[in-house]
């Protein structure tokens, strides 16, 4: 089960995520003492959420070429300069949180899962991308496909609440956008069909279910709520609110609920007989 939220007032009032967060570092300490200096360099040392996300971060996206001290002042800079991308992550880690069925506690997407700290340090990349620091962006690019498997061009634009499970071999192109409260699992790819230049990635709506192996090619559009079978291969518009399956990927049925990228059910059920 997940864990329950604690009620301290004080804590609760000031930041409630981080207060439990915190009270959930506490518990790790207490039945895995070996891992006590760990996650008191991670969370306990820190005061925000932000703070101890840009020292994770820094942790995974540090090497020889750009030093920890360097990074550390990157991550500071971006969080003080854009509160919204501590407003994203948060919406990242609750989306892990709500949607996942193997993550249990709120902590485990800041210390474990690399879906979510993969795209906190995408975010960090594209404010760097949006503030003209080109190079800086490309970087942190870099080392986020060398360090989690997940190469997100810093120019690409990204919702709030994503959640991508696995999150290895995830490849989101230049001009691909993706809405808020959107769904993925590994292997998938959001690209372009061949060399032009321009505006050529998908676009996808809110609530969006993209399963495993899936690859979105071209300069397309995914409606709202609509839901990508794994393995297929789209190639053309997906309609809101309905189910595409094959190679290439064709309406095979409605979304078959409100809020696919909630739910996080693939069984494409009646689509294909299926009982």
């Amino acid at each position: 089960m997940k864990a329950s939220r604690s009620s301290d007032p004080k804590l609760s009032t000031i930041d409630p995520l981080w207060a439990r967060i915190r009270r959930e570092a506490d518990e790790i300490v207490r039945h895995e003492p070996l891992m006590a200096s760990m996650v008191h360099a991670v969370i306990l040392h820190h005061t925000s959420f932000e703070d101890a996300l840009s020292y994770r971060l820094t942790q995974k996206l540090a090497s020889p070429d750009l030093r920890e001290l360097v990074l550390r002042d990157i991550m500071d800079e971006a969080h003080g300069a854009d509160p919204s991308l501590g407003e994203a992550a948060r919406a990242d880690l609750m989306a892990h949180f709500e949607r996942d069925p193997a993550c249990h506690t709120t902590i485990q997407p800041l210390l474990y899962l690399k879906g979510f700290q993969a795209v906190q340090s995408y975010r960090i990349a594209h404010w760097m991308w949006e503030q003209g620091r080109k190079d800086m962006a490309y970087f942190i690019q870099m080392r986020t496909s060398e360090m989690f498997g997940v190469d997100i061009h810093p120019a690409a634009r990204i919702g709030r609440g994503l959640m991508i499970d696995h999150a290895h071999s995830i490849v989101i192109g230049e001009t691909a956008v993706v809405g808020d409260d959107v769904s993925m699992l590994h292997s998938v790819t959001l690209g372009g069909t061949g060399k032009e230049d321009g505006d050529r990635h998908p676009k996808v709506g809110n609530g969006v279910l993209i399963g495993a192996g899936a690859e979105v090619l071209g300069n397309i559009s995914i409606g709202n709520c609509s839901r990508i079978a794994a393995g297929s291969v789209v190639l053309r518009d997906v309609p809101p609110c309905k189910t595409v399956a094959g190679v290439p990927a064709r309406i095979v049925g409605e979304a078959g609920c409100s809020q696919p990228a909630f739910t996080m059910n693939q069984i494409l059920g009646e689509a294909f007989g299926l009982d």
